[in-house]
């Protein structure tokens, strides 16, 4: 394939997300901040085997891009091969395919976006006149592992060191301690609240088990839906209706009607040639009507008695429905509805699911609170069984409204039974954790609907979290909000207008990277 077709594949795949991606942005120890400079420096700064046959630079301008008119160029030993060796280590951790074009192109797009980070944050610090004491850094690059000799700075090892590479050495340590100071001070300083983290953990001081079980409303009963046909009879009667439809103007309906009333024209020929609606190629014809749909059609209750109330053959007179003027027919006069039938029922069904299901929602609620008696007399265990009902077991776990990952997640319990999309919408109902942790131990919970099921909970067990957990929590919540502002951070400085980046970006890599 042309370089040319290569850009443009990788360009489309770098748009996706990838499992190695995925896991890469959740790592502390890839993101800049997260290394410890003693240990960067000292793995990436002397050699490294970045020039161990990946990429065919051969002495070529392997510069990506710009940021703030600053070159993002890789020079063996500077900030953009380190980061480079980092990816590519992690990568090859993970078991990828180094000698597909996506992986090696995420791999060369991650080092290049640390890099054009670290180039910012340096860029602003400059601006700011800042600095690092050349005493503290004296003090960092003497405690450089590759300067000791039984425990101790060795000068003899220091000056084994060329003096270009002792300061480059020097400048790469000044700029990495001012880079994480920036961090430090100003990004997890001032955007990370004090105290958040302590917050957070203690949301989980309390956790929680349960037993619950569900009623389906969807099992409502044959009988309940014969009950409400005999008491909504009416909705289910049926009219066989033709109709013609006028957008133009009343007095265009009124001269329709009245060439029908003469004989001037007969009402299908009428339809077909005049009226404006989907049954006009049919002569009118509707087909049969239920009354509700009827009562949907023609809002005013007069209007719709009269039409109801038409023999067969009878005209209507021109009726205003939204902004046409129509002219009915009635084919068939209206019947009762026949609740033996079963396509009846089956209308009857659809419409109390449709337009009364709060019906449906208080006859299970109703069977809830019935079982709910029962398991106050005779326990929880008895009256589901006596009911045939399944129990799922879940916990224990605190308030974690929504799936937080940092916690006990109520949808990660996929061992209950409970279906897993049902646990994750319940845990995004409030009232569900309302409930729940309001509920005395070993009481049940008064009935909670959760879409198509009513639930009833049983609080069996309540511990309290230790701090050693709570502390962990906290920690794991400071550095998910680091990673999450460097991510940011990142973000923001590659789509700043001082970046002139994609363009000069992928020509380097296919010129000097790809085969």
């Amino acid at each position: 394939m042309a370089p040319k077709d290569k850009k443009k594949q990788i360009k489309n795949d770098t748009s996706s997300s990838s499992e190695i991606v995925r896991k890469f942005k959740q790592s502390p120890g890839i993101y800049i901040g997260s290394v410890v400079i003693l240990v960067l420096i000292t793995v990436t700064f002397v050699g490294g085997d970045y020039l161990s046959g990946r990429y065919k630079g051969n002495g070529g301008d392997m510069t990506f891009g710009y940021y703030d008119k600053v070159p993002v160029t890789l020079i063996p030993g500077n900030m953009f091969a380190q980061y480079y060796e980092q990816v590519l280590r992690y990568y090859q951790a993970q078991g990828a395919d180094l000698s597909n074009y996506f992986a090696t192109s995420q791999i060369w797009r991650q080092a290049y976006e640390m890099a054009v980070t670290h180039i910012a944050v340096l860029q602003i610090l400059k601006r700011s006149n800042y600095s690092v004491p050349e005493k503290t850094v004296d003090r960092e690059v003497a405690q450089l592992p590759q300067f000791q000799e039984n425990g101790r700075f060795s000068t003899a090892l220091y000056k084994q060191m060329s003096d270009t590479s002792r300061l480059t050495l020097w400048r790469q340590v000044q700029d990495e301690l001012a880079k994480n100071n920036f961090y430090s001070d100003f990004l997890y300083g001032l955007l990370i609240p004090s105290g958040e983290a302590d917050f957070m953990a203690n949301m989980t001081s309390t956790m929680r088990s349960f037993e619950m079980v569900s009623f389906n409303i969807d099992n409502y009963p044959e009988s309940e839906y014969q009950s409400y046909a005999r008491e909504k009879a009416n909705l289910f009667r049926t009219i066989h209706l033709s109709m013609i439809s006028v957008n133009s103007s009343e007095r265009e309906a009124k001269k329709i009607l009245d060439s029908i009333k003469n004989g001037v024209t007969t009402f299908e020929d009428a339809a077909r040639t005049q009226s404006q609606d989907s049954y006009a190629s049919k002569g009118g014809d509707t087909g049969i009507r239920y009354y509700y749909e009827i009562e949907n059609e023609i809002s005013g209750a007069a209007d719709r008695e009269a039409v109801i109330n038409l023999r067969k053959g009878e005209l209507s007179e021109c009726f205003k429905i939204d902004d046409s003027w129509v002219i009915f027919r009635v084919e068939d006069e209206i019947k009762p509805a026949d609740f033996n039938d079963y396509s009846v029922m089956e209308k009857v069904k659809s419409y109390l699911r449709s337009f009364d299901r709060g019906r449906m929602e208080d006859w299970t609620v109703a069977q809830a609170k019935d079982f709910i008696m029962d398991a106050q007399d005779s326990g929880f265990y008895t009256a589901a069984l006596q009911r045939s009902l399944s129990r799922y077991s879940f916990g224990p776990l605190p308030v974690n409204y929504g799936g937080v990952e940092l916690f006990t997640r109520l949808e990660s319990f996929t061992d209950s039974g409970f279906p897993q999309q049902e646990l994750q919408n319940l845990s995004r109902n409030e009232n569900f954790w309302k409930v729940a942790f309001s509920t005395k131990l070993n009481t049940p919970s008064e009935p909670l609907v959760q879409g198509s099921n009513v639930l009833v909970f049983l609080p069996v067990e309540q511990i309290e979290t230790d701090e050693s957990d709570k502390n962990n929590i906290a920690n794991l919540y400071s550095s998910g909000l680091s990673i999450l502002a460097e991510q940011s951070l990142q973000s923001y400085f590659m789509s700043n207008p001082k970046s002139k980046l994609d363009d000069r970006f992928w020509e380097t890599f296919f010129k000097y990277i790809t085969p």
